[in-house]
């Protein structure tokens, strides 16, 4: 099945520009078939075209649903953007294909990336929505400071993958109760500075490890997502 993304479909019964072309251009779907369409906010489309206009294409709803997501409490992932953009552009794709409920990027003190293509990376969201069969854009702020970001953050479980040996860290699967608002934040290719680490404990977040092995930032928050996952349809 392919899907569309339109936020406003069920006002404007229309797709926007990028959706029409991909439907009328690439697809040369014409008037009368039938397309399904979300608007990322939980609600999916069933529409017939109306109008194949590559620039601006019609539809009729014929029925709409609420597809619920198929986990429990917020999820919120919060992982330092690596140098390698190519690397924080995959992470996004896969954790939306898993599931995550609010994507954050961050620029700390070690980070030696501070910029990233705003357009691209809520197009990396929006295709992997649609490609993994979901209703629901993953909210996502911009790329913004980890003090900024920590002063915001009011899940009620809050985990950090810490690799100072000198700190005591504890096993995720041990500490997450599953199926709660639950934040997992990751830090840069050179992990977070003293006073970073400092604040997070301040702001209520926990030290956890993910293992014996040494993880790159992308992995290290994949890895967290996922564990997340599992813990919730352990204990549903």
């Amino acid at each position: 099945m392919i899907r569309f993304y339109s936020p406003d479909i069920a006002d404007s019964l229309k797709l926007p520009e990028g959706e029409s072309g991909h439907c009328c251009r690439v697809l040369r779907l014409k008037e009368g078939a039938e397309i399904n369409v979300v608007d990322g906010k939980g609600f999916s489309y069933e529409c017939r075209l109306t109008n194949a206009n590559p620039k601006g294409a019609e539809v009729e709803i014929l029925s709409s649903k609420a597809e619920e997501k198929y986990w429990k409490g917020r999820i919120v992932m919060a992982v330092a953007v690596t140098k390698n953009i190519d690397r924080i552009e995959w992470l996004l794709e896969k954790a939306v294909e898993i599931g995550v409920d609010e994507i954050a990027l961050l620029v700390c003190d070690r980070s030696e990336r501070r910029k990233v293509n705003e357009e691209r990376m809520e197009k990396i969201l929006v295709s992997a929505m649609k490609q993994s069969l979901k209703a629901t854009l993953p909210e996502y702020h911009g790329l913004e400071k980890l003090s900024a970001f920590l002063s915001r953050c009011d899940t009620m479980y809050k985990y950090m993958g810490y690799c100072d040996e000198k700190t005591e860290r504890r096993e995720l699967a041990k500490e997450y109760p599953g199926n709660a608002d639950v934040t997992i934040l990751i830090g840069p290719e050179g992990d977070f500075s003293p006073e970073e680490v400092e604040r997070a404990f301040k702001a209520g977040f926990m030290p956890v490890t993910f293992g014996n092995t040494r993880l790159r930032t992308e992995t290290a928050a994949l890895y967290g997502l996922t564990a997340l996952h599992v813990i919730n349809n352990a204990t549903s």
